[in-house]
């Protein structure tokens, strides 16, 4: 049988190449064809759909890797303490695990403020001789007291806010809350309603009175406050327990948790001080994610594990794309923009001042003290 080399090496008449199907001197067709001209415009769209097509593959690599997210739990902070959600390979599952006392103390501590945003655009834009007097900015006052200090408009629905105040205060010892709190609920709608009161009366308000009022009131809000963490750290602890045995100690350990917040309660949220202790503290730093915004998302669970998916993704390509920078490396696994460093470099500076983080590994409270009694 002949071989493939032998009947090439016996071929006769006929070169190798023309055997083959090419010509051993090229024409004119096999030269590099010409580039047909293009504008500009169209030459740089031809780089922004490289950026495009990265853009898909990103895309796509992501909605997949949302599938094998887990173990997670996902927190949707709001006025009940939290909603917590376990994301396991076998589905997903709810709870609210913080007793009502938690929204009850809150809902009473937060009278002052009801009050405050019914008067404040009413204010005066002249900051009073008061001793936080220094502490207010006179632009944010101007901005905020936008209506006119001679207007009594505001009477009506601080009538309404009273009426609801008075509902309150007489249902209050059927609610049946602590002593304690029920005392400093008693005190805090007390003062409230004699603010409003006085306020209707004179048909007249200003920072002082109203601060006054806000002062008297507060040691109640502290206990308040005091009963209202009682509240959270143990319904939050008591649902991670449970939790942990049901997932197991091994996947348990490479557990990640998202805790949605909005901006204003992104640093040291509440939910995030209690849960770090029950998690596998070699990895709260890279694993317990705080992801503040604006309002809370449509659908929270999608929204975090979607987040998840872009950090774990970066995590693994951030090593993978830059071996050789474990400065760049670094900046795409976490939250600093990959041109922060060129642009402080040209901008001739090589640090930016930036409000630190918390240390979830080394936060300690007063409210959170104790030990977690799910086990280390």
């Amino acid at each position: 049988m002949a071989t493939r080399r032998g009947f090439i090496g016996g071929a006769t008449g006929i070169s190798t190449a023309a055997l083959l199907g090419y010509s051993a001197t090229p024409s004119a067709a096999d030269t590099e064809a010409p580039v047909p001209a293009v504008t500009q415009a169209q030459a740089r769209e031809s780089l922004f759909a490289v950026n495009a097509g990265m853009r898909a593959n990103y895309a796509t690599l992501k909605a997949e890797l949302i599938k094998h997210l887990a173990p997670v739990v996902v927190v949707q902070n709001d006025a009940k303490g939290g909603r917590f959600t376990l994301v396991t390979k076998d589905g997903q599952e709810s709870s609210n695990p913080v007793p009502q006392t938690f929204e009850l103390a809150k809902s009473i501590a937060h009278v002052p403020l009801g009050i405050f945003s019914v008067i404040a655009s009413y204010l005066a834009d002249k900051i009073p001789n008061l001793p936080n007097a220094d502490r207010i900015d006179p632009h944010d006052l101007v901005m905020v007291a936008f209506n006119d200090d001679t207007s009594t408009a505001w009477i009506e629905p601080l009538k309404a806010y009273a009426a609801r105040l008075t509902t309150a205060r007489n249902n209050l010892s059927a609610a049946g809350l602590p002593a304690a709190l029920t005392t400093s609920c008693r005190n805090i709608i007390d003062g409230g309603l004699k603010f409003i009161n006085a306020s209707i009366a004179a048909k007249y308000f200003d920072m002082k009175s109203f601060e006054d009022f806000s002062g008297s009131v507060y040691p109640d809000i502290r206990t308040n406050m005091e009963h209202a963490s009682q509240a959270q750290i143990s319904g939050v602890r008591e649902i991670m327990k449970t939790w942990r045995a049901k997932v197991g100690e091994e996947d348990w350990a490479d557990l990640y948790c998202v805790v949605i917040s909005q901006w204003t309660t992104s640093v040291l949220n509440q939910n995030t001080i209690i849960i770090k202790d029950c998690m596998n503290a070699a990895k709260v730093a890279t694993h317990l994610i705080d992801l503040p915004g604006l309002e809370p998302p449509a659908d929270p669970i999608f929204t975090a594990l979607d987040n998840l998916a872009r950090i774990v993704q970066d995590n693994i390509a951030a090593e993978m794309v830059f071996p050789k920078d474990t400065v760049v490396a670094d900046a795409l696994k976490g939250q600093q923009d990959l041109l922060s460093d060129e642009i402080l470099k040209q901008i001739g500076s090589n640090t930016v001042t930036t409000l630190s983080a918390p240390s979830y590994n080394t936060i300690t409270t007063a409210s959170a003290s104790g030990v977690c009694p799910v086990p280390h």
